[in-house]
């Protein structure tokens, strides 16, 4: 075991366990792309076994200058493959033409962001594999009639297939988070379309969980405004229903509000 200062995907928590840097990396399957995305390298726990790997060409992007200069002068040779910049607001456009995969340890206080914005290239984004809070990555991947179930589950499963590799205990940072960690790995499913906007339908979705307590029926009103729907789906609760049940209503709420 091995110490490597990272300073950027839990803070000021470093992780000092290369096995699990390792298989983070190693988790990243061959797929259909060959451009690779990590988002914050910090000090290189994973880009040091990124970017000899050949069958894929990594860009790093951090928003912190001095992990980036820290890793340029590191890796002179792979200086263009390590920018400056945020995910959040980056033009993917401008980096990367094709497909692109995504790899990290993400900023916990921002993960959420960022898979939402995966999902805008969703059509472009085969797979991610990313070390998250434990807590998150177990919402991610949860069934329906799972009370962790919830938005990013329902919207992610969607397009996605959602695998929990492994636990990441406290005790591999120095020092030791409050909270455990985990790796997955989200890898894009066949589904092609929705047959309704996706804006629509994640409005759906989101408004059925804002108020997770009460029937859909109630939670959806500000987007069934006065019309009567009658339809079981309505008498459950959002965590009840499962991603085909919430594509199903949704587009079935979509046709009434047409008509």
């Amino acid at each position: 075991m091995g110490k490597v200062t990272a300073k950027k995907s839990l803070g000021q928590h470093f992780l000092k366990d290369l096995n699990i840097a390792k298989n983070i990396c190693d988790s990243l399957i061959e797929g259909d792309f060959s451009d690779v995305l990590e988002i914050g390298p910090g000090m290189g726990v994973l880009t040091q076994y990124l970017l000899p790997r050949t069958d894929i060409k990594l860009t790093a992007l951090d928003i912190d200058i001095e992990s980036i200069d820290f890793l340029h002068d590191k890796y002179p040779q792979y200086v263009d493959q390590i920018q400056y910049g945020d995910f959040l607001k980056l033009d993917i456009d401008s980096i990367f033409e094709n497909n692109f995969a995504i790899i990290g340890n993400f900023p916990y206080n921002i993960s959420s962001q960022i898979f939402f914005r995966v999902l805008d290239y969703k059509d472009r984004v085969p797979e991610v594999v990313c070390m998250i809070q434990k807590e998150v990555a177990e919402r991610l991947a949860a069934n329906h009639g799972n009370k962790t179930y919830g938005i990013l589950s329902v919207l992610l499963q969607t397009f996605y297939k959602i695998e929990y590799i492994q636990t990441v205990n406290e005790n591999v940072f120095d020092p030791p988070p409050k909270v455990k960690s985990a790796v997955i790995r989200l890898t894009r499913n066949d589904r092609k379309e929705l047959d309704i906007s996706f804006k629509f339908f994640k409005n759906v979705v989101k408004t059925g969980f804002n108020q997770r307590r009460k029937t859909l029926r109630n939670s959806l009103k500000p987007i069934l405004l006065q019309n009567k729907i009658d339809h079981e789906y309505l008498s459950m609760r959002p965590e009840q229903l499962s991603v085909e049940q919430f594509i199903e209503l949704a587009k079935m709420i979509k046709n009434v509000l047409e008509t």
